[in-house]
């Protein structure tokens, strides 16, 4: 199922042309907290992409999420993002 579950990441965040693109599943850290009991996941995103060329980090995780909003809160329980410009 994590397997599923960062393919499916890796799918969506596609459309933001990443150069580097990295994630990693971090549920075990969380287990017993909400979210987790229920079978969501924890995730940490580190992508590298020109779309975030010129945008403030709230701009950049933003379109982030617009990519993946549906998957929460489940099946993603949680997802820490590191967004860099290519730059």
């Amino acid at each position: 199922m994590t397997t599923d579950r960062i393919q499916l990441l890796r799918e969506r965040l596609s459309a933001l042309d990443p150069v580097e693109l990295e994630i990693i599943d971090e549920s075990h850290l969380h287990i017993g907290h909400a979210g987790s009991r229920d079978g969501a996941g924890h995730y940490r995103v580190k992508i590298v992409s020109p779309r975030f060329e010129g945008l403030r980090a709230v701009a950049s995780h933003r379109l982030v999420y617009d990519l993946v909003h549906d998957l929460m809160p489940h099946p993603i329980h949680a997802l820490a993002i590191d967004a860099k410009a290519t730059t």
